[in-house]
């Protein structure tokens, strides 16, 4: 059970207070450094898969609670934008991507029931909408407010700010899209035929 993948995944459930309490400390790099700890959760996450295939230490712990701590720090930092920018273009969002996870979780554990997991696993247009929900909610946290310095060049903060409030907006038309989707793909169980 406390195979490095296992171990990797439940670092990730301890930054979630720490990822919390970054983002509201009084300093002036506060956002950076709870948009710092979400990356580093989210390249947890790669991690830990990776490395339970690689090694060949997948189990049944780390099938239970990797999914668990994904959701766990997604909707930890849903609501905290939600609450940080007080508009409803964001809370509606967030409280679009929460009910879905917790609907198609339902909806998977149901169809285990019945011996037909495989029907509602994950898209690929599923994974789309995960890589477009991480990439909005980093730039939602971090918020630039000052050009970023690269190589040759400063990068506007407004393109950065523009990127991310995209990306969160692509994720949550995926997040409704892939929710049909699935749900369309159980119909026939739920129904009971």
């Amino acid at each position: 059970m406390w195979t490095i993948p296992n171990q990797i995944t439940l670092f990730r459930i301890i930054l979630i207070p720490v990822f919390i309490i970054v983002f509201y400390l009084p300093i002036s790099w506060n956002h950076f450094g709870a948009f710092a700890v979400f990356w580093l959760a989210s390249i947890s996450d790669a991690l830990d898969g990776y490395l339970a295939r690689k090694l060949n230490q997948s189990s049944a712990f780390g099938a239970f609670i990797d999914p668990v701590a994904d959701k766990l720090m997604v909707a930890t930092a849903l609501i905290m934008i939600a609450v940080d920018f007080q508009h409803w273009y964001i809370a509606v969002p967030a409280m679009l991507m929460i009910a879905r996870e917790i609907f198609i979780s339902g909806l998977r554990e149901f169809m285990s029931s019945r011996g037909k997991r495989s029907i509602v696993a994950v898209s690929q247009l599923g994974k789309y909408k995960t890589a477009a929900q991480m990439l909005g909610i980093m730039g939602l946290i971090w918020q630039p407010d000052y050009d970023i310095p690269l190589i040759f060049f400063h990068f506007p903060h407004e393109i950065l700010m523009f990127a991310a409030y995209a990306f969160y907006f692509i994720a949550t038309i995926l997040t409704v899209w892939t929710m049909l989707e699935y749900f369309k793909a159980a119909w026939p169980e739920l129904k009971g035929e």
